[in-house]
This record gives structure tokens, C-alpha cells and sequence, in this order.
């Protein structure tokens, strides 16, 4: 602590003393009791305040101020604004994140001068919502229930609702957290309950929480607000959230690892070489019976998987293998499928016919275009909602060969059989 006056010296060490114990959640009193400087030291330091005559600027609002007839009296010391709370100030020209109590004088002033909402926020070049919102909720509120907007009433309700941390809604109403404690020991859902609070208590504003806030209640450490028992009474029976946004964090969607669409050789892109395709199923009703589809990329010919006993992981791969198989070897050079875990034998597919299998990212359909597209054209022989486990592999054979003698305006009016065709013959 300093016990000698150091005239104008850089207080450095100290400034940087005061941010780390502000960081570490002492109030701005305590911070500058410990360092040595007085409070408003402290006070411009967290609030990015500099010395007002080495920073004074023209203000383009001061013509605009020059009649105010009841707030100026006691205008505050010009601010310039700096960084949030608790953080150095870089420059004095980075904007703040909050109201200063110059700004809640020009609010009230210019209420006073019958000024809209959005003449105000353009003079202080904030948004209209933040004007709106500090009006709302730093008014003064008469007896008769009129409210009226007090500038440094205002700024103490601002500086009052600022430190950090605060209580949870639930740790502050007993009653709340006696009846969520209650239904949650009668293994209530916590959305179940805060239906039940805003049935029973319509008129309360206090005894009404979103479901978000009795699970933060029970899963973040420190809070104290539910006791950590509860969380036992839910579903899931975890007394902690699981992440799942992490891609390093989720679980694998095959034990053999995926080959991504991203390696596959460039000539399947560019559709220059035959033999690259595209694969999926398509899904009858209640999701009970399933077609496999195969596009080659190149040619668009359509090929068939047959599929009558269901579409588990070793049937896809066996109908693959089938099907492959019957081509010759330079048109089996890759296959590209979506992750759907029909594929999960994906790696002894691969080893038996020597046909490397890529899949497409998440949710990017377009990454199989020729597929999707085929698939589409299948439903007219398809329909959505109906059970596929009756066509016979004879059915499937003559669909097939029906759509490959269309001919396709992407092949130049050709029919993929006769591209297909060409291919073969040299």
C-alpha cells in the first residue's frame, strides 16, 4: 500500500493491481483500499475516464444543451468512452458499453423538449431500443402511478443493478424454490413445472421462471440455488449438462472412422471419369421398409438395391456387394453416401470389393446433387408413405431400366443407358 504522495507518477503496478482484484470480484471500495488510491481513482479507471481537460473535445451536442433549464446545475465531469467495466483503457475514443450520466441528463432534457425516441438515440448515437429500455426501466414512479425520467435517480439505479455477482430469481423467493423442489421430488419436468408456477401464480411476476433457469439452478457449481440432489429426479438423471457442440467433444458415428467427401479424388468432382457413384436409400412407411439407390455420376445411370428383409448395417452391405459386383472394374472406383447409419459396415464393404466409400458432410445434401435428384424422379414410381418391401427385385429391375432409357438433357438429350453404353464399348 502507498503511504507517500508520489505527485503525478504513473501508477502503473497499482492500475494493474486494481484490475486483477476487480477481476477477481472485489467491489471498486475494497479494490482501491487494497492498492492505495482513492475510489474515484478506481472508479475512472474501470470506467475508462481520463483527465477531462488533457481530453476535451467540441461536442457537436453543446448548442443543443446550451438552454437546458433544470439538469445542467450539476453537470457531471466529461467522460470519454472507454472499454467495459474491469477492463484497460486502450484508446479513449473505443465507444462504452454503457449509459454515462451525461447521456441520462440529454435523455431527460430532451424529454423534456418533446423529442422522440429516435431524435434522442441519433444525438447520442446509441441504438433506439437502448433509449427506450433505460426509460423503461430507470423511470421514477410517482404515487398516482405516473412515471418520469430522473437523470441521477436514473444513473443510481444503473450503478446499483451493475456488480456483479447477483443472487438467481430462485435463491431470492423461498416460495419459488420450495415449490420447484417440491415437483421436482414428484420427478416433475422443470418445463412441466414452470407451466404449473404460471397457471397457479398468473399475477406474480416473481413466482414465474423460464425452465432454462431451474436448470442452470441445478447443473452450474456455486449457484446453490436447488439442491445438487434434485438433479436426480430428472430424466436424464445427470447432475451436470453434456456437451455436445463440440466436434471433438462427440461421440464417433462409426467404430471404423469415415473417409470425408473432402478426400475424394478430384476427377469424381468434375464428373470427367466414369466409374464415381452416388448412393442412399429411400424410406416407405414407418420408416419400415427401404429401396437403395445408386447414381453414376458420370453417365446418370441408375442402379437398384433390393432390400426386402429390412435395412440394417450388414443387409445395405450385403445388397452393395451384390450390386457392385455385376460392374465391370473400371466403374467401381468410389461410392459417396451420407452418414446415415445404414453405412456403419461401410469398412468390410470396402475391403470385399475394393470400392473406397466417402461420406458427405452433415445436412449437405447437395454434396450427392445426381442422388437426390434420382430420388425425386423415383418417388413417381415410390410413393412417400407406402410399403416398399413389396416390390420384387424383378419390379425394381424394370423401374430402373425405365429411367435409364430417359433421355436427359444434361447428357446432351442422351439417355444414360446409351452413355453408359458408349463407355463399355471402348
Amino acid at each position: 500500500m502507498r503511504t507517500v504522495a508520489q505527485g503525478r507518477k504513473k501508477l502503473r503496478a497499482e492500475r494493474e493491481e486494481y484490475f486483477r482484484l476487480v477481476s477477481a470480484g472485489y467491489t471498486n471500495k475494497e479494490a482501491c483500499r487494497i492498492v492505495g488510491v482513492n475510489e474515484r481513482t478506481g472508479r475512472e479507471w474501470r470506467n475508462g475516464r481520463h483527465d477531462p481537460q488533457r481530453l476535451r473535445k467540441p461536442d457537436p451536442r453543446a448548442n443543443a444543451r446550451s438552454s437546458r433549464p433544470r439538469h445542467t446545475k450539476r453537470a457531471p465531469v466529461p467522460q470519454e468512452r472507454g472499454p467495459a467495466a474491469g477492463q484497460p483503457s486502450a484508446s479513449a475514443a473505443v465507444p462504452s458499453r454503457y449509459l454515462s450520466q451525461e447521456d441520462r441528463i440529454h435523455i431527460a432534457d430532451r424529454l423534456g423538449e418533446k423529442a422522440t425516441i429516435r431524435q434522442i438515440a441519433a444525438e447520442l448515437g446509441r441504438s433506439p431500443s437502448t433509449v427506450s429500455r433505460e426509460i423503461r426501466r430507470n423511470r421514477t414512479v410517482d404515487p398516482r402511478g405516473q412515471g418520469h425520467y430522473r437523470p441521477f435517480a436514473a444513473q443510481a439505479r444503473a450503478d446499483a443493478r451493475r456488480p456483479r455477482p447477483k443472487h438467481g430469481k430462485i435463491d431470492r423467493h423461498p416460495e419459488l424454490r420450495d415449490f420447484i423442489q417440491d415437483h421436482l421430488n414428484l420427478r416433475w419436468s422443470p418445463e412441466q413445472i414452470c407451466r404449473a408456477l404460471r397457471a397457479r401464480f398468473p399475477d406474480r411476476p416473481e413466482m414465474n421462471v423460464v425452465h432454462e433457469t431451474i436448470y442452470q439452478a441445478l447443473y452450474i457449481q456455486g449457484r446453490g440455488e436447488l439442491r445438487r440432489e434434485l438433479a436426480r429426479a430428472l430424466r436424464t438423471g445427470r447432475a451436470r449438462r453434456k456437451p455436445r457442440r463440440q466436434a471433438q467433444q462427440r461421440q464417433k458415428r462409426f467404430t471404423d472412422p469415415m473417409v470425408m467427401i473432402s478426400e475424394r479424388p478430384a476427377e469424381a468432382a468434375d464428373r470427367a471419369v466414369p466409374g464415381h457413384w452416388e448412393g442412399d436409400l429411400i424410406i416407405g412407411k414407418d420408416n419400415a421398409s427401404a429401396i437403395g439407390t445408386l447414381v453414376e455420376r458420370s453417365t446418370r445411370y441408375v442402379m437398384l438395391l433390393h432390400l426386402p428383409d429390412g435395412r440394417s448395417a450388414e443387409q445395405v452391405r450385403d445388397a452393395l456387394q451384390n450390386t457392385v459386383q455385376t460392374l465391370p472394374p473400371h466403374l467401381r472406383r468410389s461410392l459417396t453416401w451420407d452418414q446415415g447409419a445404414e453405412m456403419a459396415a461401410h469398412k468390410a464393404f470396402t475391403v470385399a470389393t475394393d470400392v473406397p466409400v466417402y461420406f458427405c458432410d452433415p445436412a449437405s445434401p447437395w454434396q450427392r446433387g445426381s442422388n437426390e435428384n434420382t430420388n425425386g424422379l423415383l418417388r413417381q414410381y415410390f410413393p412417400k408413405g407406402t410399403d416398399l418391401s413389396v416390390h420384387s427385385r424383378e419390379h425394381l429391375d424394370a423401374v430402373a431400366a425405365e429411367l435409364n432409357g430417359r433421355p436427359r438433357k444434361t447428357l446432351g438429350w442422351e439417355t444414360p443407358a446409351e452413355r453408359l453404353h458408349k463407355l463399355l464399348a471402348a
